[in-house]
């Protein structure tokens, strides 16, 4: 693998031009989160799926998967180490979900193709992203209320939106991963968003992912 990932670099530009800015729903019945989480020291990757009702949030189903870890950590490219193990997840469901939230950047990436964006063109469905820290742009801090963001820009383009999810807490960084705007976006993550930083999909997503970990490794 060493020195042989530049042509994954060279792929994302290629996959960045088939995404779509555009929201693709009239209505949202089903949500999902997504997570996938490693321990090294057993070569495996722990992916989780668990989808909720849009109107209540309650959840209707969760899967997860286990497999082994087959592409290292290079910034940048993480859903290449993400996805696979995410794909089997995601085959094990018998509900479809309407939209997926990831923990991760949607076209806010260097080469305009995140986590979210990457798995949106693979499932030929909507997607967000929803990341804990900034990859990529610049942004004023959004005001100290409750569901107040302010835009993010990369290159002159308004990438996504700096969402103030609790306040005295760090805000979370919302961008369309793929068949989804910008603006839209940010309105559903806010309406995922309850007392806690993090959307409630992938909030749980996160937390069932360190339940699966802690029961395989006992």
């Amino acid at each position: 693998m060493k020195g042989d990932y530049k042509k994954y670099f060279k792929l994302q530009i290629e996959l960045s031009k088939k995404v779509i800015l555009k929201n693709s729903l009239s209505r949202i019945n089903t949500v999902a989160g997504v997570d996938v989480s490693y321990v090294e020291r057993v070569k495996k990757a722990f992916a989780t799926i668990v989808i909720f009702s849009y109107k209540n949030l309650e959840i209707i189903e969760k899967r997860y998967h286990i497999s082994d870890i087959n592409f290292p950590y290079i910034p940048g490219l993480l859903s290449f180490r993400e996805i696979p193990p995410l794909l089997k997840c995601i085959k094990k469901c018998k509900i479809d979900p309407d939209l997926f939230i990831c923990d991760g950047q949607g076209i806010a990436h260097p080469r305009g193709i995140g986590l979210a964006s990457h798995l949106g063109l693979i499932l030929n469905k909507p997607t967000i992203g929803c990341a804990k820290k900034k990859l990529v742009g610049s942004f004023i801090p959004p005001p100290q209320n409750i569901k107040s963001w302010s835009p993010l820009w990369y290159k002159d383009k308004f990438i996504g939106g700096v969402l103030r999810s609790k306040i005295k807490v760090k805000p979370i960084f919302v961008s369309p991963g793929h068949l989804m705007d910008v603006y839209t976006s940010i309105e559903i993550v806010k309406n995922l968003i309850t007392k806690y930083k993090l959307p409630e999909p992938t909030r749980i997503a996160d937390k069932y992912t360190g339940e699966v970990k802690r029961n395989y490794l006992g």
